[in-house]
């Protein structure tokens, strides 16, 4: 990213973050993800809890951003939408990838946050790998859909705009027909603040679970045989210990 009059050097160090955030996040997953394909260990326990921490902190940080834009629509049901100037900051960031166009740096913003927050979710999913029966894995895989769906939608937008589209491209823009004005922003503010607000309530349930259910699935994380769901077993006594305890026995 090059730097451009009116971007700061805070707006450029909270881009970086914020993408160093989503990378670090995804590379966890790729890695517990192949590693628990071989063996279960308790490293993997608290790794992927490490990701669902990171997942509830990133999502809290973005469903306040929309919470606000959807206060200030309350307010003004006509005006633009608005953005949290924290918000506007990192838009501004991701924004110098392609200054011609206005509103990429907001679709960057808002797709990266929703890859942080499924990233969250997955987690859940993750740990709970060898604890399939667990409520926890229940919520999370609804919350995977939910928020697969509306990541879907968040790169839609997001590649709409940079490929030169005229104006951004997904279900909450109505394919792009919808007109720029108040109908356009009422129905695309509802529409993301709705998709956070759902997803979020899956999420939290999904925690909740895994938190009253813990024992249970760290305990699933302990050492198993590749490839097994149940600790390896002890191996069979000695030929000779049980010719002794046969029928032979006592004679």
């Amino acid at each position: 990213m090059h730097h451009s009059p009116g971007v700061t050097f805070l707006d450029n160090a909270g881009t970086v973050i914020l993408l160093l955030w989503a990378f670090a996040m995804w590379g966890a997953v790729a890695v517990l993800a192949l590693a628990s394909r071989r063996a279960v260990a308790p490293w993997m326990f608290r790794a992927s809890a490490a990701v669902i921490i990171l997942g509830i902190l990133g999502q809290l940080g973005h469903i306040q951003e929309h919470v606000a834009q959807t206060g200030y629509w309350v307010a003004n049901p006509e005006a633009q939408p608005w953005m949290t100037p924290w918000g506007t900051g990192l838009a501004n960031g991701f924004g110098q990838i392609d200054t011609s166009k206005p509103s990429l740096g907001m679709e960057i913003l808002h797709f990266t946050g929703n890859l942080i927050f499924l990233a969250g979710i997955v987690g859940v999913m993750l740990i709970t790998r060898r604890a399939l029966g667990t409520r926890a894995r229940r919520y999370a895989r609804m919350g995977v859909w939910m928020q697969g769906i509306h990541g879907i939608e968040h790169a839609v937008l997001t590649l709409s705009v940079a490929l030169g589209a005229s104006r951004a491209i997904g279900l909450s823009t109505w394919f792009g027909l919808l007109e720029p004005g108040p109908g356009l922003w009422t129905y695309r503010i509802w529409w993301h603040m709705l998709a956070n607000l759902v997803g979020s309530v899956i999420f939290g349930i999904a925690v909740y679970h895994l938190w009253r259910e813990r024992r249970q699935i760290r305990e699933s994380h302990r050492l198993l045989l590749a490839g097994s769901s149940v600790p390896p077993q002890a191996s069979p006594a000695p030929l000779v210990a049980q010719h002794e305890s046969g029928p032979s026995a006592g004679r």
